[in-house]
């Protein structure tokens, strides 16, 4: 494969070159970055219920994009992927294109993190599937006791209803109920927005 058209690694190579962070050494790491970032997708939610349950294959946590930088002066002496499509290039290839960029320690190739650079507009987020759908960060972003930022749980769901695999049906039924009357009028709103119809409306 070219290095322009990017690397394919099946399932199963990236499973085994993963071995994520847990979203506390993440915090740890990250203390003095200044940018709004934020746990998000699986481990959100389960920071968000106060439980871990169920495992996690990798870390991801949203920021800026434009607080990228910030997040990699941070990590220094690691090398970032940049992934998408199914494919993976060497960062900076493709930043412009795709959203995710993994971080690689150089020596043995294990991934750690997943950071997620999102589109936004001063100090408001915006949806990258629809821009209209945007709010500040300071309504963005919770913090669990002990000070790990984390994404609001209707964003994390948002984004898991547009696949609906086992692991994500298993959280929405766990998080759901625990949702408040405004967030789940939120989430309602969204998913009719974005996935008329969906299965996950009725449940809300």
């Amino acid at each position: 494969m070219t290095e322009d058209r990017g690397v394919v690694l099946s399932g199963d190579e990236i499973d085994d070159r993963w071995d994520a962070w847990h979203p506390v050494e993440v915090a740890e790491r990250l203390a003095q970055v200044r940018a709004p970032w934020c746990v998000a997708a699986g481990w959100a939610l389960d920071l968000f219920v106060g439980e871990v349950t169920r495992d996690h294959d990798d870390t991801e946590i949203a920021v800026p994009a434009a607080g990228f930088d910030e997040i990699a002066a941070a990590l220094p002496g690691y090398a970032w992927d940049v992934v998408g499509d199914g494919r993976i290039w060497p960062y900076p290839q493709r930043l412009q294109e795709h959203f995710q960029t993994w971080l690689r320690e150089p020596a043995t190739g294990t991934y750690r993190l997943d950071v997620f650079r999102e589109p936004h507009r001063d100090d408001h987020w915006l949806c990258r599937r629809d821009r209209a759908i945007s709010m500040p960060y300071t309504e963005l972003i919770l913090r669990t006791d002990d000070g790990i930022p984390y994404v609001i749980p209707e964003v994390a769901l948002l984004f898991k209803a547009k696949h609906c695999r086992a692991k994500d049906e298993a959280d929405v039924r766990r998080v759901v109920p625990k949702l408040s009357q405004e967030r789940r009028f939120r989430l309602r709103a969204w998913l009719s927005r974005l996935h008329p119809g969906h299965a996950w409306i009725d449940a809300l």
